[in-house]
């Protein structure tokens, strides 16, 4: 399994947003993240299908588009008619997830779904043959630049282990929160293959070098299981 680096443009300059899209791309970005918000879910507001229809004209690499909403079910078509590659749900959305996870593949996405700091891995257990990959939030949605939450750390490595005992071998596990390369190489040592990386990234004097440290030094610590 490799290590993947995603870099997540709620953390770019928004006067910018096509030019930092493809900075991502040309700095080696193995998928471009975009944070969905509604003032419901999280205290804040974010992305639009625009923004995604836009990143999908600027760069070839893959959308992956991370719904921080109460109903995500209402716009999980417009999402993906503007170009999302992969949809990522709540487990705490007020929704049908089965469902929606199943929508997703239908309409021909990769279905994720998403878990808060606070919420126990098991609650995830039960749709895990239904998603492609899983999201573990690593600080409380909402903003960006906020302090990686060690705890997080034994519920990546029991999401693994669950997968790995069920098949899903090539399930990926993402982490979103305070990512930088030590966060990341611990995070890759409890399992997690798919690093996203606002702040750390797109304030970087040097992305294209940061990303390329990043996914060496995790692939180089990734959890034995996961390899």
């Amino acid at each position: 399994m490799k290590i993947k680096i995603l870099p997540s443009l709620l953390a770019a300059d928004m006067g910018h947003l096509a030019d930092e899209a493809k900075k991502a791309e040309d700095c080696g970005a193995d998928a471009l993240h975009l944070d969905v918000m509604d003032p419901h879910f999280v205290p804040n507001i974010g992305m639009g299908p625009a923004i995604v229809a836009m990143a999908k004209k600027v760069v070839s690499i893959p959308l992956n588009v991370h719904l921080m909403l109460s109903r995500p079910d209402q716009f999980i078509s417009n999402f993906i008619e503007a170009g999302a590659d992969s949809i990522l749900i709540h487990v705490e959305a007020e929704c049908a997830i089965p469902d929606q996870l199943a929508r997703i593949r239908d309409l021909g996405a990769r279905a994720g779904i998403t878990i808060n700091p606070d919420t126990p891995a098991e609650m995830l257990f039960s749709v895990m043959d239904k998603v492609d990959e899983v999201l573990c939030m690593s600080v409380h949605p909402g903003y960006g630049g906020q302090s990686f939450i060690p705890e997080v750390l034994p519920k990546i490595k029991a999401i693994r282990e669950f997968a790995v005992s069920r098949g899903f071998n090539d399930l990926d596990i993402l982490v979103d929160g305070g990512i930088e390369l030590m966060t990341a190489i611990q995070c890759a040592e409890h399992g997690a293959n798919v690093l996203v990386s606002g702040t750390a990234l797109y304030g970087s004097a040097d992305m294209k070098a940061d990303i390329q440290a990043m996914r060496d030094q995790a692939q180089e610590h990734l959890m034995p299981s996961s390899e």
